[in-house]
């Protein structure tokens, strides 16, 4: 039997990455890491593709997650609702306009994982699940490097300041301009937490702007 203390755990083994205590913008080094992955588009709290495609994500790892123990006596904790958002506007993420929003939702991958077990996980998930969001699930690979970081504390909806401090302040002030999507990492489940108890990071890459 594999204890507790033995399950590979990416907040653990990324501590700086995953357990910040910054609440005001501050620079961390991300490592290349491996994702299981599903995009979509819209608003998260209306789409039904969104609570289509966390559902498939969540099934799939947790289907990898009994398989690796059960044949490669291998366990690990799924690791946190992850996501990457874009738009052609940045506005619309200060101003809240959601139906605009692209999104590429994340869990983290073992690297222990390999693409055969990913599909067989994936074949499973389909034939007990039936969600035909499954087969839209692929691996991703992301390599952020340096990136600007913090915590926030309370609602999704009250993130906008701190997001208009990175891009109208932060950035101009550090000589930085943006690169890669806007990145969310969910600590908090919605579902039990309160929502001025939510944490998340929030994470941007970016690169020297000269």
């Amino acid at each position: 039997m594999i204890s507790n203390d033995s399950k590979y755990d990416i907040k653990r083994e990324l501590r700086r990455c995953y357990a910040p205590a910054n609440t005001d913008w501050a620079l961390v080094e991300v490592p290349a890491q491996q994702f299981f992955a599903i995009d979509g588009r819209g608003d998260p709290n209306t789409s039904a593709d969104y609570a289509r495609a966390v559902e498939a994500l969540y099934s799939v790892a947790y289907t990898i997650k009994f398989t690796s123990k059960r044949t490669l006596g291998r366990d690990f904790v799924v690791g946190p609702l992850e996501g990457l958002w874009w738009s052609d506007d940045p506005e619309v993420f200060t101003t809240r306009a959601k139906d605009a929003w692209h999104w590429r939702m994340l869990i983290s991958r073992p690297d222990w994982i390999t693409d055969d077990l990913f599909k067989e996980a994936k074949r499973a998930a389909l034939a007990k699940k039936g969600l035909t969001a499954i087969a839209d699930l692929r691996g991703e690979t992301l390599h952020e490097g340096t990136s600007a970081q913090l915590l926030h504390i309370g609602p999704y909806d009250d993130e906008g300041p701190a997001l208009a401090r990175l891009h109208h302040e932060y950035l101009a002030a550090n000589n930085l301009r943006v690169t890669g999507h806007h990145h969310e990492i969910y600590l908090s489940d919605p579902r039990r937490t309160e929502p001025a108890k939510l944490r998340t990071i929030l994470r941007q890459p970016v690169v020297a702007a000269s």
